[in-house]
């Protein structure tokens, strides 16, 4: 049988277009037409795949969601695993910040990120948290993650030191934040993570209400 012509198409090959044209040019790039030339194929044949391009971009989502290593849940203590498991998610987020957008309305119907609620959610009640209490501490984290994805502190302040040196002397140095973005960033990140650790090992342990 003669080999048919041309790409197979198909729903992994479509994910991996959209993604690469997310990260590199935002989410306003995926259309359907776009990606269809992108393939090589005529548009309404990516309908036999996806029904609908925001299904696409739950795919993409559901994609980038399952490199977040949920592992630790099943081999540390619930602090250390929401410690891995945060900067593991934190890190796969800045590996692809134009998709930060498609988590902000939670996991939906997408496997991977099920997945990943299921297994936190579960570690969480394994280690005694009662179930309220484990939705907050998930929800907490999403929130903690996906804030600290959404942009850099460091690179919201301008380089020039006259904006700051008459009206705002407090903020002397605020121009030398850009050169030192990586430990601002990851700095204040893991401020907040072991904050939040920490509060909640006093909660757990009674000292906390």
């Amino acid at each position: 049988m003669a080999r048919p012509r041309g790409t197979l198409l198909t729903r992994e090959r479509i994910v991996e277009v959209a993604g690469v044209l997310v990260d590199a040019e935002g989410l306003e790039a995926v259309s359907v037409r776009r990606l269809a030339t992108e393939l090589g194929v005529a548009g309404p044949s990516l309908y036999n795949h996806f029904p609908t391009k925001n299904e696409i971009l739950d795919a993409v989502a559901d994609a980038v969601v399952a490199e977040v290593d949920v592992s630790f849940f099943a081999t540390h203590e619930w602090q250390e695993a929401l410690r891995l498991w945060a900067h593991s998610y934190r890190g796969v987020l800045l590996q692809h910040p134009n998709m930060v957008p498609l988590f902000a309305s939670g996991p939906g119907r997408r496997p991977a990120a099920l997945a990943m609620a299921d297994t936190v959610y579960g570690g969480l009640i394994a280690a005694g948290w009662p179930p309220a209490r484990a939705t907050h501490i998930g929800a907490l984290m999403r929130y903690l993650v996906t804030g600290a994805a959404l942009g850099s502190f460091a690179m919201g302040f301008d380089e020039d030191p006259q904006v700051y040196a008459e009206r705002y002397p407090h903020l002397r140095d605020a121009h030398l934040l850009a050169e030192h973005r990586s430990s601002v960033d990851e700095g204040a990140f893991a401020l907040g993570l072991e904050t939040v650790i920490s509060g909640l090992e006093a909660m757990k342990n009674g000292v906390l209400r």
